[in-house]
């Protein structure tokens, strides 16, 4: 695969063990189609020998998969460690052309994937709890290990993507993506237990890594903007498919069909990734100059060499190399208030998103709001905040990128603040109420939308994945306390949840305020000037 920058050293290898594990899922289908007569329930049913074949094939296909790439990762390794890396940036003076439409589509398409299968979970709830006869409370396990996958999964592949290269992950996420479509076939939910984890743990994985490809393939000047506008579009569309598959397959297949879905899926970005170039950034970083100028030509026309070096040259002050490459560096100088910033914000939206508006419909008819007021006010305020998408990319990209951040961050915190306030007083205004709402929501629709961008332009190219990951994961982090403090009955008053999310919301607001680095059409190289500046600064006065 030439034209994408980095080639198989192992093809046969690769393409060995991804048949291995098509066949490994196949091999389940013939007991799923055994349960038709039964409505496809297949509770209790013992495992024949096609499965348990099949369950052994899928590991082994990963493994040998990633024997196809990991030699040619070593080739990487040595070549970056012998010091002939050169730093090369995107022509970021061009206008968008057609190969980077490409890449957009092509990301947008594998966020949509990525996104469907943990939204798919709300549809299967009801369907698992009726054939495995399990309270909602059990069921309800079901999507805390989801998230658990995806936290532990964020982290895990954005730093694959740092240390193999962000192609190599994305079809190791998707290979995995597809091996835990048996999720779909099996008998006992303990076993969809464990499958949910590792299929939250491949879903967890795209997310950071089709962040930091667009970041570092995209021209400065339209990088902003469509960073937030893949997130967006990526998010609706997963939700949008998966409600489209339910309402078409559940009545015909079960709930198992949403799970058995990520076969065909995952097969999908298996054969766009022939589209799907490698980070030119990434490239120069291990040593892989002619590489990274090869996919610099092609998105950008005939680099020069010599101009091309005298880029490095110019940026190397900047652009932190392979050399002090640990994550570590994200605690430091100029990166420390950033990152914590960064990650203080994503677990209190975790929290706000998976744990107060869960409750919210609750506490509001606790308020004394009628149960269909309450739905009606929920769905009135997510109707307001779908244009609100609109106002965030005009942000980012028009004005400032930290300033439009710190701004959503900010109105979240209010908002819950004007919660803490009705419910500590007691007071049962409607309009009060139905402004909270809606304005919880508008602004946390936009702090999600530029979290993850954001964090995917100011991390060096060493650690972009692993910054995106690490934030993408916070997010989900705070999903998973909010699921434990609802358990604990935190969340059933209201004006003590709305405080406890809102005073960390603040503290991130401040510290990003205060250190963040305004990053719209800046170059990357560019912005870890900036940051480098902070940390000097923040040397000299400690």
């Amino acid at each position: 695969m030439k034209s994408t920058g980095l080639t198989f050293h192992h093809p046969i290898a690769f393409w060995l063990g991804c048949t291995a594990i098509i066949a490994g899922v196949l091999a389940h289908m013939p007991m799923f189609a055994c349960a038709s007569h039964m409505g496809y329930e297949m509770v209790g049913m013992p495992m024949d020998t096609s499965m348990l074949i099949g369950m052994a094939l899928i590991p082994a296909g990963l493994l040998l998969a990633t024997y196809g790439l990991m030699p040619r990762i070593e080739q990487i390794r040595q070549r970056g460690a012998s010091g002939a890396g050169l730093q090369f940036h995107v022509a970021d003076g061009i206008p968008l052309n057609r190969e980077h439409w490409k890449l957009v589509l092509v990301l947008v398409i594998a966020l949509t994937i990525d996104v469907m299968k943990p939204a798919s979970l709300g549809f299967v709830m009801p369907g698992i709890t009726k054939e495995y006869q399990i309270n909602k409370e059990t069921a309800g396990l079901l999507a805390l290990v989801a998230l658990t996958g995806t936290t532990v999964g964020s982290v895990i592949w954005g730093r694959m993507a740092d240390i193999f290269g962000r192609r190599a992950a994305i079809l190791l996420s998707a290979l995995m993506f597809i091996g835990t479509a048996i999720c779909g076939a099996m008998p006992e939910f303990e076993w969809n237990l464990v499958m949910c984890f590792l299929m939250g743990a491949s879903a967890g994985g795209l997310l950071p890594i089709t962040f930091t490809l667009m970041a570092e393939m995209v021209p400065a000047a339209h990088r902003g903007w469509l960073l937030v506008a893949l997130g967006g579009v990526g998010t609706s569309a997963g939700y949008l498919v998966a409600a489209g598959a339910a309402s078409v397959l559940e009545p015909l297949f079960s709930w198992r069909a949403l799970w058995l879905l990520g076969l065909p899926t995952g097969a999908i970005i298996i054969f766009l990734s022939r589209m799907l170039p490698e980070s030119p950034r990434f490239l120069a970083n291990v040593g892989l100059g002619n590489e990274a100028r090869f996919v610099l030509a092609k998105f950008a026309g005939i680099v020069d060499q010599q101009a091309a070096v005298a880029a490095s040259a110019s940026s190397a002050g900047a652009a932190e190399t392979s050399s002090d490459a640990s994550v570590r560096q994200m605690m430091r100088g100029g990166y420390a208030p950033l990152t914590i910033g960064l990650v203080v914000s994503g677990i209190a939206w975790g929290m706000a998103n998976f744990g107060f508006l869960l409750w919210l419909p609750t506490n509001l008819r606790g308020m004394g709001m009628d149960a269909g007021a309450a739905n009606a006010l929920l769905a009135k305020s997510a109707f307001v905040a779908l244009p609100g998408t609109l106002v965030v990319i005009w942000l980012y990209h028009r004005w400032s990128s930290i300033k439009a951040l710190v701004l959503f961050i900010a109105l979240t915190a209010s908002s819950l603040l004007l919660f803490f306030i009705l419910g500590h007083f007691h007071m049962q205004s409607v309009p009060a109420m139905v402004a909270a709402t809606a304005l919880l929501l508008v602004s946390a629709s936009g702090v999600i939308a530029m979290l993850i961008p954001y964090a995917a332009e100011i991390y060096p190219v060493h650690l972009r994945a692993t910054g995106s990951g690490i934030i993408a994961a916070s997010s989900k982090l705070g999903g998973i306390l909010g699921a434990a403090f609802g358990v604990l009955g935190v969340f059933g008053n209201l004006s003590l949840a709305a405080l406890l999310i809102a005073v960390p919301m603040l503290i991130s607001a401040v510290l990003l305020l205060k250190s963040g680095i305004d990053t719209r059409g800046q170059r990357l190289e560019d912005i870890q000037k900036a940051v480098a500046r902070k940390r000097v600064a923040v040397t000299t006065e400690s």
